[in-house]
């Protein structure tokens, strides 16, 4: 493509805010209907050491004397039983990118507990916790190699790396990715291409108002969309804000405004197409939720009603019923997912490991009965899913909804000759649905 006609193509999103809202709200609508979903999770956060130093990170540590580098298993499990007990689905692990690249202190931790890699004890945590708990890991550990990636596959339903940006300006001196290797657009990039490689559902995005140009967002969204068209792994993307934190170098810049962030999430809807999940942290934008849903957004994220966001530890949560209503609100019904998402489900065979595969359908043996309840949501959609689906699907791909898939209600159906007595707009085999 010419600089000329690249130009002429990014034009359209020039167009007036609320133009952009409502063609990136009609594509969106087109997919996914009225459903908007979230995941139960609970976060996990294995360690806070990092080798990297981004200017506006909170959670990264250095050692202390007396506080232990790494949660031990026991500690694992036990916030895992907790977000089992409180009806989760999905256990977050999230951690610093291989800090005994550089600490000593993260290097003797890893012996003792009998491993040499961050990544090697990660894997055995996310072992256990799907054999004790059920809970379905996702791992998001930064940087990786293809046996990585592929160790950890045996072991979650899905993984992720943020993006964030494609901009090789940030990594030079003065710039928010400076002294961070693990930041450089180009191995993140191989990481998500090795993941799709590997058939490993994905989780990625960009970070917003950390000195990158909108035509720098523009060049992440559409790597991110070639990724997919070419893998079909890509499973959401998340469209984050930055938000300042004290005692970072970036405490006193300023932060994206809300048109900007309006303005990416349709732009971002635009670039990916109708079936892709979009989402952006309600926790980082309270008050705008139905301004957020109107740009194109189709899911919230992973939300826990057991441990805080340990990322962005001065945001909570907000809760899962005014959620819902919030989202009812703007004409949408909130659904519960996995942290896999059924496109890729259905063609477990091909994405998932045997254990993990089995996990999506056998239930919590550590959750209680009344929170024994699967998904019922929309999916990135995948060649392999639309043809095994028993559910018709437009001539674009995505599925059209006759009725609904879980199994509260009624079978699906393959054409229109028989009507279930409820509909709930799923396009997915699912347990149930959920709204809470």
């Amino acid at each position: 493509m010419t600089a000329a006609v690249r130009q002429a193509t990014r034009q359209r999103f020039d167009a007036p805010l609320a133009e952009l809202i409502a063609e990136a709200a009609a594509l969106r609508d087109s997919a996914h209907g009225r459903l908007i979903s979230y995941s139960r999770k609970v976060f996990i956060p294995l360690t806070k050491l990092c080798r990297d130093v981004c200017h506006y990170c909170t959670f990264a540590e250095v050692p202390r004397a007396g506080k232990p580098i790494y949660l031990s298993p026991d500690e694992v499990l036990a916030i895992a039983r907790a977000g089992a007990a409180a009806g989760c689905t999905e256990a977050l692990f999230t951690l610093g990118d291989k800090p005994e690249l550089r600490y000593q202190a993260a290097r003797d931790a890893l012996k003792a507990l009998g491993h040499e890699t961050t990544i090697s004890y990660l894997t055995a945590m996310c072992a256990l916790v799907l054999r004790e708990t059920g809970l379905l890991p996702h791992a998001n550990p930064g940087v990786m190699t293809r046996k990585e990636i592929a160790g950890l596959r045996e072991v979650t339903a899905s993984q992720g790396i943020m993006l964030e940006s494609t901009s090789e300006r940030l990594c030079r001196q003065g710039g928010v990715h400076y002294g961070s290797p693990d930041k450089h657009p180009a191995v993140r990039l191989e990481t998500l291409r090795l993941a799709g490689e590997l058939k490993v559902p994905f989780t990625t995005g960009i970070l917003i108002g950390i000195g990158e140009t909108r035509d720098e967002r523009i060049d992440a969204l559409e790597a991110i969309r070639d990724l997919h068209a070419a893998h079909g792994h890509i499973q959401e993307v998340i469209v984050q804000n930055f938000r300042a934190k004290p005692d970072t170098k970036l405490a006193n810049s300023e932060e994206p405004d809300l048109d900007d962030l309006l303005r990416t999430i349709s732009t971002a809807r635009l670039i990916l197409g109708p079936d892709m999940n979009i989402q952006a942290p309600p926790n980082l934008s309270p008050g705008v939720y139905q301004k957020l849903i109107d740009a194109g957004l189709n899911d919230w994220g992973g939300i826990s009603p057991v441990t805080p966001d340990h990322v962005n530890p001065e945001a909570p949560w907000p809760a899962i019923a005014e959620l819902a209503r919030k989202s009812a609100d703007a004409g949408k019904l909130l659904v519960n997912r996995l942290p896999v998402y059924p496109a890729y489900v259905r063609v477990a065979d091909k994405w998932l490991a045997p254990d993990t595969s089995r996990a999506t359908t056998t239930g919590h043996r550590a959750t209680p009965s009344r929170h024994r309840r699967r998904w019922c949501s929309p999916a990135a959609s995948t060649p392999e899913s639309r043809e095994s689906s028993s559910v018709p699907h437009r001539a674009n791909g995505s599925p059209r909804t006759t009725s609904c898939a879980c199994s509260r209600h009624a079978t699906p159906t393959t054409g229109t000759s028989r009507r279930p007595p409820t509909r709930c707009d799923a396009r997915s085999a699912a347990t149930s649905c959920v709204t809470s």
